[in-house]
């Protein structure tokens, strides 16, 4: 007779957890075996990757998910190694081959295809993706052997490096790209644009905004851990907005800017501010600067900013 189940007592937990999402598990399974494994009331993540592909996964908790769309927007880098010469119904390893070719490409045709994938392109969005098309994603049209018209999307390859891996009929790729970008179109696109297709048989995310690979705790370590050392790889709640303008308010004016009164003060314009309490120093949440004007945007709430503070003074 199986032991009844550990019923876990929530609480609340704020901050970033930069998580190596490990092969095989969606990034919402992962989320949520990081989320238990924190206790935590409230979780999100900040953009899905596939379950063949590994890296860069923030997770945001509790006041930092009020935060998380800044880096559903930012840009990001890949690794990717593609096999030339099949096609996939997917794009990648999960699907059936619908399509083998020869494979005849040297240096000289990797250089003129990573030319052209360089800088702004269009891409069409592939079938297996979430996008929604008439309330329903395009996966789930996908699955019952359906293919809908889907408008192509602009993005920007800002870098991009495409190398042959020896003795195969694969190739690298490193990307940085802008949101929206997909790599499995883009290994797709770089397999026609070189005349023998292609479909992605690994992929990694190194990068996403200023988060690195190098900071990241894989999920296996995470478990090892004892709840004191989890919640010590938090990052804290404002590394999210790390690129914005800083601004420190005064006791009255930050009491005043958190009920979401503008304030008015010598700051240059800028669209993106974070905004700090200096009695005790702690961040208030986000703003933008117009004609000397700070007006809110995303704010914490006082029993978030207090639950801050107390993990922060926890030895």
């Amino acid at each position: 007779m199986n032991a009844p189940r550990t019923r876990v007592q929530r609480r609340p937990v704020h901050g970033v957890l930069l998580l190596d999402k490990p092969l095989g598990l969606s990034s919402n399974q992962a989320l949520q075996k990081a989320k238990w494994l924190l206790r935590a009331e409230k979780a999100g993540h900040t953009g899905t990757l596939d379950p063949l592909a590994t890296g860069v996964l923030p997770l945001c908790f509790g006041a930092a998910t009020k935060f998380s769309q800044l880096h559903l927007d930012a840009d990001k880098t890949y690794e990717a190694v593609a096999r030339l010469g099949i096609r996939t119904s997917t794009g990648d390893a999960e699907g059936e081959v619908i399509e083998r070719r020869a494979v005849a490409v040297n240096d000289a045709d990797l250089a003129r295809v990573q030319a052209r994938f360089t800088g702004p392109i269009r891409q069409v969005p592939p079938m297996h993706s979430a996008l929604k098309k008439d309330g329903r994603a395009l996966y789930e049209y996908a699955r019952e052997g359906l293919e809908v018209e889907r408008a192509p999307r602009d993005v920007v390859i800002h870098s991009l490096s495409i190398t042959a891996r020896p003795g195969s009929d694969d190739i690298h790729i490193r990307a940085t790209v802008s949101k929206g970008t997909y790599i499995r179109t883009l290994g797709e696109d770089i397999g026609e644009a070189l005349g023998c297709g292609a479909h992605l048989i690994a992929l990694r995310r190194v990068a996403t905004g200023g988060f690195h690979a190098s900071q990241c705790v894989a999920l296996e370590a995470l478990e090892a851990m004892d709840e004191g050392e989890r919640l010590a790889q938090l990052l804290p709640t404002e590394s999210l907005v790390a690129d914005h303008t800083r601004v420190t308010l005064g006791a009255e004016d930050a009491g005043r800017f958190l009920s979401g009164l503008r304030r008015r003060g010598g700051w240059g314009d800028s669209p993106a501010v974070a905004v700090f309490g200096d009695t005790p120093r702690t961040f208030l949440g986000t703003a933008h600067v117009k004609a000397g004007e700070l007006i809110p945007g995303r704010l914490l709430s006082p029993i978030e900013i207090q639950q801050t503070l107390l993990t922060e003074a926890t030895p």
